[in-house]
């Protein structure tokens, strides 16, 4: 067995860094929901998932403390307010939950990936897992409330075939040719992906505190309404079924419920997920004119995320993440400046 007094890389802190981020904003979000959700299959999925979460948290801040690394600020009980009034109906917490477990299912197989130390791999390892059943409960409970939208399906063809001429990549001009089984899953799977955006950013809007952010947020909302209506004309030239909306399951609430700060790291968190899933969409895209509209895509939101982010900065609330010793600096005699801003 690998001795663990070996220093972790990297790409380890790193991961882990990025792990406690996405479980500290988790427990506020599910702490909230916890004090809202009616329906007794949810609320048992919620109560796993915070249970998770905390572990998560736990064991992470163990991993910095043999590195003798600053455990991260993350988000507290100062970033929720659980007494605020319902901001969205119990059939939208099943809907974030799938989400957010396929992004955690993805992160995790990305750390597994880059992590050596035998500990760190046995853990996200055990995460991997533990997330994987969380899904298979959420999706399982989705399809028992007939909450589940489910992706089109394909004809049989009679026999296998193989592509015999260029317009298959084409797209642009003529006859376009049906969309492959991958395009149409991703399409779906970021429509869906798409749907969370919007109904979060509606509700976040009628909650913030800051007319800044409100404008952000509500940018944003245009763009993913935009982005959507793309995808669901690609879908309806091909008389595909779209997925279902989730904005009408925001309540009318204008009460503060989260802070600014930790509405915005979900907004850029799911801004900076989206085009990772656009990269992949379009890595796996032949038809050209899918590919050109992903890579507009990708512009639009990569300007979006940049504009959030000097947003997030003005306000003190982006938390930098690990970094290398600046060598320039330090070969020049200058130390570097480490502020707590806890």
């Amino acid at each position: 067995m690998e001795n663990n007094s070996i220093r972790l890389t990297a790409p380890e802190i790193s991961s882990l860094w990025t792990q406690y981020m996405f479980d500290t904003m988790s427990i506020c979000f599910f702490k909230y929901a916890l004090e809202h959700i009616d329906d007794k299959d949810i609320e048992e999925i919620y109560e796993s998932a915070l249970e998770l979460s905390e572990s998560h948290v736990q064991q992470i801040e163990e991993f910095y403390k043999g590195e003798n690394y600053p455990i991260p600020k993350g988000f507290t009980d100062d970033d929720v307010n659980i007494g605020a009034p319902r901001l969205f109906q119990d059939p939208f917490y099943l809907y974030y939950l799938y989400i957010m477990t396929l992004q955690g299912l993805t992160g995790y197989a990305l750390s597994v990936g880059t992590s050596i130390r035998a500990d760190l791999r046995k853990y996200y390892i055990t995460c991997n897992t533990e997330t994987m059943m969380l899904f298979e409960k959420t999706i399982d409970t989705m399809l028992t409330k007939g909450l589940y939208s489910r992706p089109p399906v394909l004809t049989p063809p009679a026999a296998i075939d193989f592509v015999k001429h260029q317009n298959f990549l084409t797209g642009w001009f003529g006859e376009r040719r049906p969309l492959t089984g991958i395009e149409i899953g991703d399409i779906s799977f970021n429509m869906n992906k798409m749907n969370l955006h919007v109904a979060l950013k509606v509700g976040f809007s009628q909650v913030s505190k800051s007319e800044n952010v409100r404008k952000y947020i509500n940018r944003g909302t245009d763009i993913s309404n935009k982005q959507l209506g793309i995808f669901t004309e690609i879908f309806r030239e091909e008389k595909l079924n779209s997925p279902m909306s989730w904005q009408a399951l925001v309540t009318d609430s204008t009460t503060p419920t989260f802070s600014d700060k930790f509405m915005m790291y979900q907004v850029q968190l799911s801004t900076q997920l989206a085009i990772a899933y656009y990269g992949t969409a379009l890595s796996v895209t032949s038809r050209r004119d899918i590919g050109l509209k992903y890579m507009e895509l990708i512009v639009e939101l990569m300007k979006y995320g940049e504009d959030g982010a000097n947003l997030m900065i003005d306000n003190g609330w982006l938390e930098e993440p690990p970094k290398g010793s600046d060598r320039r600096n330090l070969a020049k005699g200058k130390k570097e400046d480490h502020k707590n801003s806890n």
